[in-house]
């Protein structure tokens, strides 16, 4: 398969830049256009950059797409979590517009980011296949905003089935460069990243339900391209081994793990973020402990793919990013310390 042309939404971001590396070191991929908000400085091979807005009223995507062989959607916005309308504007309403424009421009194949948050409540002992529901955590906007996608796709493809409709459902995904953006996505200021180290962190709260899955944004990336290349429908779960709970975390930090009942902690995290002192709402901490395990199979056997990192290693390597200050020359992945220089 040679001169693919593919299309990234949302393609400057912690997975955007991943999948956008992986796309263009592969030889069957002819082309990349990225499609940000605000253009990098980064310039990978065999890609070109447009400014793009997905939001309704935005930038018309129809021409973006033309002669397109694939779009990854990508573009998401996380924040501000105290107004979900904003988000729904973007996220939602923003995603059906890049699907119904994928329909217009007559691209072949949609390859959708949706997430282990679209997943309603399920099992931390055994690991759920992709039949698990996709109803979410409806108090939280992310899971919720995730979950109506998985609903508006199910049209989509009954509407369109000549669009091969593919939706990547990832567990958490860290790498160093990510590291800046997701301490201001989630943490806010009062995270300090340098003081995130092995010694320094005297416990971690074994939280009931606190058992997650993990992976390196790269091992994510590698299946978007899979995806991307092979004739594959349908939504794959995507996770590293193993399981990240307290105990894990307490290795990686050199910390002891010490039981810690949910309604105290929710309750700190809820006054932090109604004070806007933490970004992160504790809706979404709610929908954390909540989220089933994945089982990975049909990613494993149908897109050929095998993550590169453990859990384990994509946690160490966010953690390493975390105290340096790590991010790339992008927007949404710059570190603290090149945003303050533009600000100056």
């Amino acid at each position: 398969m040679t001169g693919i042309r593919v299309v990234v939404t949302g393609a400057t971001g912690n997975v955007g830049t991943s999948v956008v590396r992986a796309l263009a070191d592969d030889p069957a991929v002819e082309s990349v256009l990225g499609l940000a908000r605000r253009l990098p400085h980064w310039q990978p091979p065999k890609t070109r950059w447009e400014a793009a807005d997905v939001e309704p009223g935005g930038t018309p995507l129809e021409p973006l797409f033309d002669g397109a062989d694939a779009v990854v959607h990508l573009a998401w916005k996380f924040q501000p979590t105290h107004d979900p309308a904003e988000t729904w504007r973007t996220n939602v309403l923003g995603g059906m517009r890049v699907f119904d424009a994928v329909a217009a421009a007559g691209v072949p194949a949609l390859v959708h980011a949706s997430s282990v948050g679209a997943y309603s409540p399920g099992p931390k002992d055994r690991a759920v296949d992709e039949s698990w529901p996709t109803h979410g955590w409806p108090q939280a906007a992310y899971t919720r905003e995730k979950a109506y996608l998985e609903r508006v796709l199910d049209a989509y493809e009954a509407a369109h089935p000549g669009v091969r409709v593919v939706r990547m459902r990832p567990a958490f995904l860290f790498k160093r460069e990510s590291a800046s953006e997701q301490r201001r996505i989630f943490a806010g200021r009062l995270l300090p990243g340098r003081l995130v180290r092995p010694g320094l962190v005297p416990a971690v709260p074994g939280l009931p339900g606190l058992r997650f899955q993990a992976m390196h944004t790269d091992d994510a990336a590698a299946a978007y391209r899979a995806a991307v290349l092979l004739p594959v429908r349908g939504a794959f779960n995507l996770a590293a081994d193993p399981p990240v709970d307290a105990a894990v975390l307490g290795r990686i930090l050199g910390a002891r793990s010490l039981p810690v009942p949910v309604a105290p902690v929710r309750a700190a995290l809820a006054a932090a973020w109604w004070l806007r002192l933490v970004p992160a709402s504790p809706d979404l901490f709610d929908a954390v402990l909540r989220l089933p395990l994945m089982d990975t199979a049909r990613a494993r056997e149908e897109l050929s793919w095998e993550p590169r990192h453990t859990s384990v290693e994509a946690v160490r390597e966010f953690l390493d990013g975390l105290r340096g200050g790590e991010g790339m020359d992008t927007a949404p992945l710059a570190p603290d310390r090149l945003r303050a220089s533009a600000a100056s």
